[in-house]
């Protein structure tokens, strides 16, 4: 009898829950893109399996389909059985990359960005700015126009320059103050994950949600030590990474009394709500708190101004990040919310909360799949003609972003949270 490894053999025992009833089928994109049994929830649960009873070799097609997943868990949101599909999927991945399995220059850079840059705030915020320097020189257009005329352009990278957005300035990626003080009557204190992607790329969604937090009466902490959450190392099957830098963050934010702990990006939240399962009971009390940011306005109740701000009449679309509406369970707050912003007009679009493709650096790993689960993304958004598409995962946004600029769509690409801000015209204090 073989002896399995610890990540087998909790894959196996969370396996058994599965009646492989196929429920999940229709949920799954790269099921509904592929048509392949194996592309699905209920194949991978097989495979994994037959990994353990040694019947499915790890290596080929059962160490592909682990990283051909989106990682989604739309499956888990279908599923009557309760499968916790998403952390044997981790599991998975964990061994997949500990057998070796995973190699290759794109590999390298990958591991070694999620490992040494994308944590270390100094190195990541070096390479962005530098990647800024070279787009507002137009050096990339430039590499971009000469490699394409020589036929020398890898398809890769011109994708990875189709996904890259315009770098804010130095100066707009300041850091966040370490307190804003509540603005009118003081409701409570909270404390704020600025992320890593989210600083960096999307600081006026950072700065709109701190703002959006002290109008409506809370005192926000934004400690200078906190850190990577630790979820595209996960997702990527690093495993060390990820729990190192979830404890971490339990330790930052453990000296903090807070209300809850709010996020803004739904990758990043889902990290957090799952750090128990990570770390143990490091994680408890971090995960207890976490609460994205619709889903605290929602609950708390939005601070309506007594004099409403004139809102330009605008057709929006709130698309539903994953890792916010299959692990975390948020989707009716966001919309609640938007569609009290004046001149907002809240219109549906098909298969809100379908993946969109992006799934953290699946649309640079695995673009021919990411590019068809998009297509299908954008017709839906194309037919609903939104003026604005919403949606609160920074993945997501530059994954719409791209995609509306493909279809020559005229939609801005924003986060709810945006949009809420033009609520209140004044700014915080700071002390």
């Amino acid at each position: 009898m073989t002896t399995h490894g610890p990540r087998l053999d909790e894959i196996y025992e969370k396996s058994l829950d599965c009646v492989h009833c196929g429920l999940c089928l229709s949920s799954c994109p790269t099921y509904l893109a592929t048509g392949r049994e194996s592309s699905s929830p209920r194949g991978r649960v097989y495979l994994m399996r037959g990994v353990h009873e040694e019947r499915v070799p790890l290596a080929g097609l059962a160490s592909e389909e682990a990283f051909l997943c989106v990682g989604c868990r739309a499956c888990e949101t279908a599923c009557p059985s309760g499968v916790q599909y998403g952390s044997m999927l981790e599991l998975m991945r964990e061994e997949v990359t500990a057998a070796g399995l995973r190699s290759g220059s794109a590999r390298t850079l990958e591991r070694f960005a999620l490992r040494h840059v994308v944590p270390r705030k100094f190195i990541l915020r070096s390479v962005v700015g530098l990647l800024g320097f070279v787009s507002r020189m137009g050096m990339d257009r430039f590499v971009v126009s000469t490699l394409d005329k020589l036929s020398l352009l890898p398809e890769s990278l011109r994708h990875a320059f189709g996904l890259m957005p315009d770098i804010p300035s130095r100066a707009e990626r300041k850091r966040l103050p370490e307190f804003t003080a509540a603005v009118g009557e003081k409701r409570g204190c909270v404390a704020f994950l600025s992320g890593c992607v989210m600083h960096e790329i999307f600081p006026d969604v950072n700065r709109a949600t701190v703002r959006v937090l002290a109008e409506n009466g809370f005192d926000v902490l934004v400690p200078a030590e906190q850190g990577c959450c630790g979820a595209l190392q996960a997702h990527s099957g690093d495993a060390d990474t990820a729990h190192r830098l979830a404890r971490h963050n339990a330790a930052v934010f453990a000296k903090h009394s807070v209300d809850a702990l709010v996020t803004n990006s739904a990758g990043c939240g889902t990290a957090l709500r799952e750090a128990e399962s990570w770390i143990g009971e490091d994680g408890r009390a971090l995960a207890a708190k976490v609460k994205d940011i619709t889903e605290f306005l929602d609950e708390v109740g939005l601070r309506v101004p007594e004099t409403l701000p004139k809102g330009k009449r605008l057709r929006v679309c709130y698309d539903d990040p994953c890792h916010l509406i299959h692990t975390q369970g948020v989707a009716a707050a966001p919309r609640r919310l938007l569609e009290m912003v004046p001149g907002v007009e809240l219109v549906a679009h098909a298969n809100a909360d379908r993946c969109c493709g992006a799934a953290g650096t699946y649309n640079l790993t695995q673009r021919e799949l990411s590019n068809e689960i998009l297509h299908d993304k954008m017709d839906a958004l194309a037919e609903a003609a939104p003026d604005v598409i919403t949606s609160g995962n920074p993945g997501c946004m530059m994954q719409l972003r791209r995609g509306a600029s493909d279809r020559g769509m005229s939609a801005l690409v924003q986060h709810p949270v945006e949009l809420l801000a033009t609520f209140y015209p004044t700014a915080p204090k700071n002390d």
